[in-house]
């Protein structure tokens, strides 16, 4: 039985079981891979390491583990339920773990299937978060792919911040209401026709165009749609928000007993535009590992909830 157990080992999982592990509660770290910025050159935004690889931090993350009872483990756990002490899990090899607090921290997968080419692009020339990429794209011809009232609003904040060239790609549908006046007040070109597929060689992106035609850019901005990596939120019960994010609390805790949840996997209700920084995820994860463990030595002193 462990004391708990961390399920995603991404900035949030990682924080988590570090401040666990400090606290000298037994810790299992478990790690499916594929990280949501693995496309990505570069991790930003994140004090002492503003540039670092996003695997570089990983590397580092684990390698502070080390000191503490904090076990690691690369593989998927399958399967997730709720029993009398805590939580069992199981592990995609079949091996069955128990755990008296869980926290999930899966995080969300990026949907860039919809245009042929951009999984290929995403994080290499074609970017989702100005605040992410913004300094790395200042001065370039630039282009904001997408319909949604959020992707075509995007391209009013990159042409103020960072380039004076942007074009807007709604892929065959129309511009939004809301935006037509503030992008032609702005200057900002719209281009309605449908996109094809995209191109690039890492020198730039060529957006292709139904009819044949070609918009050449140094950057794309596509603010892609998400959703939940991993099902073990909906396995345990835990109550989801319309967009598909585990609903948690101010302390990180879920709807179920026992069960937290950290970094892009979960969100405040009242906050619908949280934001999903990899130092954000971070500080999640140390929030939910300082209250899970005010549970863990309540529970032990006998002290109630």
């Amino acid at each position: 039985m462990y004391d708990v157990i961390v399920v995603g080992g991404g900035p949030a999982g990682l924080n988590a079981a570090l401040v666990s592990g400090r606290q000298r509660r037994r810790v299992l770290l478990v790690d499916g891979g594929e990280p949501r910025n693995a496309p990505a050159t570069e991790t930003h935004m994140f004090l002492t390491r503003d540039g670092t690889p996003p695997g570089e931090l990983r590397r580092i993350g684990r390698e502070q583990l080390r000191p503490y009872d904090v076990e690691v483990r690369d593989v998927v756990v399958a399967t997730a339920a709720r029993e009398e002490r805590g939580f069992v899990l199981g592990l995609a090899a079949g091996e069955e773990v128990r755990t008296r607090k869980l926290v999930l921290a899966t995080g969300q997968r990026d949907v860039v299937d919809t245009v042929p080419g951009l999984s290929d692009l995403f994080g290499r020339g074609v970017y989702h978060c100005p605040f992410c990429h913004g300094w790395e794209t200042r001065g370039m011809t630039l282009a904001v792919l997408g319909h949604e009232p959020p992707q075509v609003m995007q391209a009013l904040y990159v042409a103020d911040r960072f380039g004076e060239d942007v074009v807007v790609c709604t892929d065959g549908r129309p511009v939004p209401e809301q935006a037509a006046g503030p992008l032609e007040k702005a200057g900002i070109p719209v281009d309605e026709r449908p996109v094809a597929r995209l191109e690039g060689d890492g020198d730039g992106v060529r957006i292709v165009f139904g009819d044949g035609g070609v918009l050449e850019r140094q950057a794309v901005y596509h603010r892609a749609p998400t959703r939940q990596r991993s099902p073990l939120a909906e396995q345990l019960g835990a109550e989801l928000l319309p967009d598909g994010l585990v609903r948690v609390d101010e302390f990180q805790r879920t709807s179920v007993p026992g069960l937290f949840a950290a970094g892009d996997t979960a969100r405040l209700a009242a906050l619908p535009d949280a934001l999903t920084f990899v130092v954000t995820g971070a500080a999640d994860g140390a929030r939910a590992a300082v209250w899970l463990d005010q549970e863990l030595f309540r529970e032990d002193a006998g002290l109630g909830g």
